[in-house]
């Protein structure tokens, strides 16, 4: 168990509270934010204090940390508090859902961000700073290197190597025996059936409406009119 300091007062600050306070042996302490974006000195009860004087309020030893951030430039936010933290000698905790589908010998690195419903099979690691959202499938002896973002519904075959700094949307797939090198943009609903290259951006065509009314359709498998 430990005392834990939760970077940001965002949305995604507010759902880590709620996991860790419902779902882990963790006791939130209270929340750092950076001093120019301060606007209240408290938050979900608990203290709101600078970053740059959180270590002498709750100093590392005595307290741990955790940045739940988004994935705003490719997770390279993040990752630069990750490091700020490190650099002020703070333990990073890492929070698996207990709905999370796991296996005997499973470990992740440190501030990883694991939610529920998400299968993950044999013999996968995962690194640092990886933020996993419900329902993902991670196929048996993948790799996820650091500061990772898969979303919901993300499908990574086995035996798939995925380089640091990736996104991956809403419903995307990869083949199986896939490399995705680092800084690869996969966006919802892409399938990646080869390796790609570093900092490639994949999308699909966005859906657009039939120009039929919903209720002029008699069946569902046609465009025609009642």
């Amino acid at each position: 168990m430990a005392k834990v300091v939760i970077f940001g007062v965002s949305q995604w600050a507010e759902l880590a509270h709620f996991y860790l306070t419902h779902d882990s042996p963790h006791e939130v302490v209270a929340f750092t934010l950076d001093r120019d974006y301060m606007e209240a000195n408290s938050y979900q009860s608990l203290p709101v204090v600078p970053f740059d004087e959180v270590e002498r309020r709750y100093p590392p030893g005595e307290f741990s940390m955790f940045i739940p951030m988004s994935f705003k430039k490719m997770n390279h936010a993040r990752a630069g508090k990750y490091e700020a933290a490190k650099a002020k000698n703070y333990e990073l905790i890492s929070y698996v859902s207990s709905k999370a589908t796991t296996f005997s010998g499973f470990e992740c690195g440190d501030n990883c961000f694991i939610l529920e419903d998400n299968t993950i099979q044999p013999f996968v690691k995962i690194g640092n700073d990886v933020v996993m959202w419900s329902g993902n499938h991670i196929g048996h002896h993948s790799t996820i290197h650091d500061h990772v973002m898969i979303t919901s519904q993300v499908v990574i075959s086995g035996c798939c190597t995925v380089g640091e700094f990736c996104f991956f949307g809403v419903n995307a797939t990869v083949r199986d025996e896939t490399f995705v090198a680092h800084d690869t943009l996969v966006g919802a609903g892409v399938v990646i059936l080869k390796d790609t290259k570093e900092f490639e951006v994949y999308k699909t065509d966005a859906a657009e409406p039939v120009g039929v009314r919903s209720d002029e359709i008699r069946s569902l498998s046609h465009k025609s009119r009642g």
